[in-house]
């Protein structure tokens, strides 16, 4: 038997990709009624990056997987575990499988996970546990999303608050203190038709008694007054939770980084713990809402620019779809 006593996980690397193409608010007020003005002062979003055509998910998962195995100084033929968070697969029966092939992690084995904009944190969160119970070394945590494919670009409630990334973080097991301090996951299914990208299919008749339904995924609906109240309240809370959970207080959090959905939403969260907005991690200018990817993408920005240091207390949290939200308390390193 493997032994698990005082196994925990700690954090070696991390790594992130974005498309080359930029779609700037003055070149979206080209295509629907809105302007820059508008989009900053309402979400902080100047620019987002949009995958072209010829541009796949498991491309940009990779890219981002190999910088942050490279960053954690090990090979992918280390890698045991692979947990592909995202909405927006290549391949509606997965895409976590081919990026294990495009890696070269022959030893492991790899799943995908949906939990919308909450799924690097689920993600984070599910790997510790292979982690802890001694099942597996290395795992490698990737959050990739390509929304771009699924909005309506002609509603400007929602085309306006989207880019395409990814971001990918290597989790190692060691006998030298958890770094996982603490978490809180949380789903309210009663809320999903506030946030849904919905299947709509039309009755199609196989035989005199058999009809099945034949359609597509319909673009991203989201009713924002909803989602904003949802966010404010809900995410406030569930740090505080895991903060409880890992025995600490707001002012011990070095670095606070929160799904980059909105500007004003972290601004709000931050207002609320007492967080001063110099502890605050955003990228939401440059990259806007990338789902799975917002958070990883936004924690490696900051180790890259040195702004977060081996251990420094960082406190993340995940909101969105399904409704799902979440947060996990940790060291970086």
């Amino acid at each position: 038997m493997l032994d698990t006593s005082q196994r925990g996980i700690t954090f070696t690397g991390s790594g992130a990709a974005a498309p080359e193409s930029l779609l700037s608010n003055d070149d979206l007020s080209k295509i629907v009624d809105t302007n820059d003005e508008w989009i900053s002062s309402r979400t902080g979003i100047k620019t987002r990056h949009i995958a072209s055509p010829e541009v796949t998910l498991c491309e940009l998962a990779t890219a981002a997987g190999k910088q942050a195995i490279a960053n954690a100084g090990i090979t992918a033929a280390e890698i045991d575990l692979i947990i592909l968070a995202t909405s927006t697969p290549d391949d509606l029966f997965g895409s976590a499988s081919k990026i294990q092939y495009l890696l070269g992690a022959t030893r492991a084995v790899a799943f995908d996970l949906t939990a919308a904009c909450s799924g690097f944190v689920f993600a984070l969160v599910n790997a510790a546990q292979f982690i802890r119970t001694g099942t597996y070394q290395n795992v490698l945590v990737i959050g990739a999303d390509i929304l771009s494919r699924w909005l309506d670009w002609s509603d400007r409630r929602t085309c306006v608050l989207f880019g395409d990334g990814a971001g990918a973080v290597v989790c190692q097991a060691t006998k030298d203190g958890d770094r996982l301090l603490g978490f809180e996951i949380c789903s309210n299914g009663a809320q999903n038709d506030c946030l849904n990208l919905p299947f709509s299919g039309q009755s199609a008749a196989l035989s005199e008694t058999v009809s099945i339904a034949k359609g597509t995924y319909q673009p991203i609906f989201m009713k924002g007054r909803e989602v904003y109240r949802f966010a404010v309240a809900k995410v406030p809370e569930v740090i505080e939770k895991a903060l409880f959970r890992a025995d600490r207080t707001p002012e011990q959090i070095d670095w606070l980084i929160l799904h980059q959905a909105n500007q004003r939403i972290m601004n709000s969260v931050a207002d609320r713990l007492k967080i001063p907005p110099e502890k605050v991690i955003s990228n939401v200018a440059s990259y806007g809402n990338t789902s799975a990817a917002s958070i990883p993408i936004a924690l490696h920005e900051a180790i890259a620019s040195d702004r977060i240091k081996p251990g420094d207390l960082i406190a993340t949290s995940g909101f969105g779809a399904g409704l799902t939200w979440g947060a996990a308390i940790f060291k970086w390193g």
